[in-house]
């Protein structure tokens, strides 16, 4: 185990607990803790005041957000002083009986019980906890007096599946950052005084941070942002719109039809229900404006294809999409793209859905999917679900087709493609959660 620390270089106190939280950000992304990381990432703040902190540090590293509720155990003659610390699901740390009997040790645990699971129960019945199963986490708080609050939190994170936990804060003291040692995977700490005192004397500011705030990061947390960006492919550049979800469930790239863009208002509003589902979402163009204007290349679906896939390999990347499946959705000749981007890549794709499609474009590789396939259809869109039927029986990984009665190709008519934006949301999340099982059981086996 490590411990990476900055030495004390005449700024000795931090602003406030976001200003902190913002160095100690710079400090992660600078010093190569995260390096060479693959899995999932999450951040953990120890409510209520390392929320604050953690906020600003997951922002930086686009992860999710989650609030860890450890109370103390505080000694009964002096409630402030920690003798150990509780955190939900029975884990506790006990530092010291400092001259208590073991019945008011046990009462003094209840309390603590107690209290974390009330607060924990009003931070997570409005904001389910992301998953820490094979993940990075790093756990957050605004200072290490005793260290008894982030041991137990350590303790937590390793009981909830996290592959490697690091415990990142503004200030600590030395005796208390090398008992961490022994129990983290790394300790990120940015003053180390010799005399620590309190935590509080390192901040200007350290007022108490109530639970609507902690709620209000949360939230905050989990609210989508998009972004813009450019994917370079055979030597083009391709304007992209990514919608990033701290927390998403997974990311859906989508391959566009024939005479159209990113900005197609069918998948634009087939993506908003996605994030409103928790899954983040990446629409990029898979041709310039000069190539779109050439009417061969629109139905040249291996070149679309080839484009996907550059996509896919610039998102995964990407540190918003580290460890989390991969969805395509394609519409009409998109479809096909998405069908044969799905054939090359094997097991790297977790699901694929077709909306008004044209699987038949990638008719000679359709049995090399290995993705869960669904297939859609307009009810009236006649030649186009004689050709999804004749598709399906080429398919030999799982796959539904599903015809929306009396829909056109384009799902113009009123609902219709609100059951196509209904079907996929199910589609992605079931494939999405069977991959995540999946992997939880490699991980129990290994």
């Amino acid at each position: 185990m490590e411990t990476r620390l900055r030495a004390v270089l005449g700024e000795t106190r931090f602003r406030d607990r976001t200003a902190a939280g913002r160095e100690l950000a710079r400090a992660l992304l600078a010093g190569g803790v995260l390096e060479g990381e693959r899995g999932p990432l999450v951040v953990v703040g120890l409510a209520r005041g390392g929320v604050v902190v953690a906020a600003e540090v997951a922002s930086a590293l686009g992860a999710p957000l989650d609030a860890l509720a450890v109370r103390k155990v505080g000694h009964p003659w002096h409630p402030e002083y920690a003798i150990g610390a509780v955190a939900p699901g029975g884990i506790s740390f006990l530092r010291a009986h400092d001259g208590l009997t073991e019945v008011q040790v046990e009462a003094a645990v209840r309390k603590a019980e107690e209290q974390a699971s009330a607060l924990d129960a009003r931070l997570h019945d409005a904001y389910p906890a992301p998953s820490l199963e094979g993940a990075t986490c790093i756990l957050v708080d605004d200072g290490l007096a005793t260290g008894a609050t982030m041991v137990a939190a350590v303790r937590w994170a390793r009981a909830q599946g996290a592959e490697r936990v690091v415990v990142a804060v503004p200030v600590g003291a030395p005796e208390t950052v090398r008992r961490l040692e022994e129990e983290a995977d790394e300790v990120v700490c940015l003053l180390v005084p010799v005399e620590l005192w309190a935590v509080g004397a390192w901040y200007e500011d350290f007022r108490q941070v109530s639970d609507e705030e902690v709620l209000g990061l949360l939230a905050a947390a989990r609210r989508p942002f998009a972004t813009a960006a450019e994917i370079e492919a055979d030597g083009v550049r391709l304007p992209a719109d990514l919608t990033v979800l701290r927390g998403a469930a997974g990311w859906v790239v989508f391959a566009h039809g024939s005479g159209s863009s990113r900005r197609s208002p069918r998948n634009v509003r087939v993506a908003e229900e996605l994030h409103r589902a928790g899954l983040a979402t990446l629409l990029f163009d898979l041709l310039t404006d000069e190539e779109a204007r050439e009417r061969r290349n629109v139905f040249d679906v291996e070149l679309l294809a080839r484009r996907l896939l550059a996509a896919t390999r610039w998102l995964r990347g990407r540190p918003e999409a580290r460890g989390l499946p991969i969805g395509y959705f394609g519409a009409s000749t998109g479809a096909a793209a998405a069908l044969l981007a799905a054939a090359e890549l094997g097991d790297a794709i977790a699901a694929v859905v077709s909306r008004g499609g044209r699987p038949d474009l990638a008719w000679e590789r359709l049995p090399e999917v290995k993705a869960p396939t669904l297939l859609v259809v307009g009810g009236a869109d006649t030649v186009v679900l004689e050709l999804n039927e004749r598709a399906a029986r080429r398919l030999t990984c799982p796959h539904e087709l599903v015809v929306v009665p009396g829909a056109t190709h384009l799902f113009e008519e009123p609902g219709a493609l609100e059951q196509v934006a209904q079907l996929a949301c199910s589609w992605f999340t079931a494939r999405f959660e069977e991959r995540a099982q999946a992997l939880r059981g490699v991980r129990a086996r290994s």
